[in-house]
């Protein structure tokens, strides 16, 4: 790969689509990674979601990556597996090593390469703009022969086996479903993907606001661990329950978060759930108004 392309996005979704044309891949607990099989040294590239070289941290996929046919980039999930469950913390920590930690760690923390897409190969010119169906079938070939830690992950067109996944699935882990459409080409840069998460909440304190008392927009809240994060747009059900209780709560003050945006702050008083899986990011889903009082 000359430069890093943009890898494909996914936006969230409420429910499961089950329209004809979806395919359904489980949704890791990871970091995203792309492989990169070179034609000559180094012989293999791995890189990040943003298009960092990160390939010494993950040697222990990049050898066996060798395998794989000259010219071939896989986009997948880099995850860690601990007593048959993904272990996050271990995947942070394995990606933050030095290289005498991170030796170590490979030992006590294998990594495993869940690919989910193709995005080059030498005997398929423009591979990208295919439909997904193709590139599948083309990723199950390449893999065919390679076996763990490098595989492609399972994937379903029935809904019904979906609905099994995303209920049986979360005890390994599983943060829930990716759905693609099979005609689809592989869409770089864009939330052409969908993404379904299962609602595990955390209470957060609502710290402020943005738009008015009447209609509040998006909140700031304190998460557990002290950090501050922007809700996505609220839903309509939980913006009523906000605008409900803000009239005691406003102070007629204006302050900027880290980033610059102004909001409106409100006494400590209103708590919020918010998914958990959304507390990693700078902005969080809320789900519901919890109460009007201190956090435990």
């Amino acid at each position: 790969m000359a430069a890093p392309f943009a890898l494909a996005l996914a936006a969230s979704v409420d429910t499961l689509p089950t329209a004809k044309g979806l395919a359904y891949e489980p949704k890791y607990d990871g970091h995203r990674g792309v492989i990169e099989r070179l034609d000559g040294e180094p012989g293999v590239v791995m890189r990040s979601k943003t298009g960092r070289e990160i390939t010494s941290a993950w040697m222990d996929l990049a050898v066996p990556a060798l395998a794989l046919p000259p010219g071939v980039i896989l986009d997948g999930e880099i995850v860690v597996y601990r007593d048959g469950r993904l272990d996050f913390s271990a995947v942070q920590a394995r990606a933050a090593a030095g290289h005498a930690r991170g030796l170590t760690l490979v030992r006590d923390s294998p990594a495993s390469f869940a690919a989910f897409d193709v995005l080059a190969h030498p005997d398929h010119d423009a591979i990208r703009a295919a439909p997904y169906s193709e590139r599948r079938a083309l990723l199950l070939k390449v893999l065919d022969p390679l076996g763990p830690p490098i595989q492609a992950t399972p994937m379903t067109t029935d809904p019904v086996e979906a609905r099994l996944w995303w209920e049986v699935l979360r005890t390994q882990g599983i943060e829930g479903l990716v759905i693609k459409r099979l005609d689809q080409s592989y869409p770089g840069g864009r939330r052409a993907w969908l993404k379904i998460r299962h609602a595990d909440t955390v209470d957060a304190l609502v710290i402020g606001f943005v738009g008015t008392v009447a209609r509040p927009t998006h909140l700031v809240v304190r998460l557990p661990d002290g950090r501050t994060a922007r809700s996505r747009n609220l839903t309509t059900a939980v913006r009523v329950a906000v605008a409900r209780a803000l009239p005691d709560l406003v102070q007629p003050r204006v302050v900027h978060s880290e980033d610059g945006e102004p909001y409106t702050t409100v006494t400590d008083g209103l708590l919020v759930e918010v998914l958990a899986g959304t507390t990693r990011h700078v902005t969080v889903t809320v789900t519901r108004v919890r109460q009007a009082g201190a956090m435990a």
